[in-house]
C-alpha cells in the first residue's frame, strides 16, 4: 500500500506546477490547463485523506468538484473561443476586451 505522503506531495508538485504554470505563460489555453491542474492537485489530496481518513466525505467532495470542474471547461472554453475569434490571438496580454 502507498503512504498517504507520497500522495500529498505528488499533489503539492502538481499544485506548484500549477502556479507556475499560470503565472509565467501568458497563453490563455495554457492558463486554463494550469487552473485545472490545480484543481487535479486538491482533488487528489481529498481523495488521498478520505482514503487515509476513510470517510467517504472527501470523495464525495471530488465527485462534486470535477463536476463543477467540467462546467468551468465549458464556459471557460467558449469565452477563450470568443476571444480568439475577436482578437486573432490567445496572447493575455493582448486580450482587453474588459477595459472602459
Amino acid at each position: 500500500m502507498v503512504p498517504t505522503s507520497y500522495y500529498l506531495i505528488l499533489s503539492a508538485v502538481l499544485f506548484t506546477i500549477g502556479v507556475v504554470g499560470m503565472l509565467i505563460r501568458r497563453n490563455v489555453l495554457i492558463i486554463f490547463m494550469s487552473v485545472e491542474m490545480m484543481l487535479n492537485a486538491v482533488n487528489l489530496t481529498f481523495a488521498a485523506l478520505a482514503l487515509h481518513f476513510l470517510d467517504l466525505n472527501g470523495q464525495i467532495f471530488v465527485l462534486m468538484a470535477m463536476v463543477v470542474a467540467a462546467a468551468e471547461v465549458a464556459v471557460g472554453l467558449a469565452i477563450v473561443m470568443t476571444v480568439v475569434k475577436n482578437k486573432d490571438t490567445t496572447n493575455i496580454e493582448d486580450v482587453n476586451l474588459l477595459k472602459g
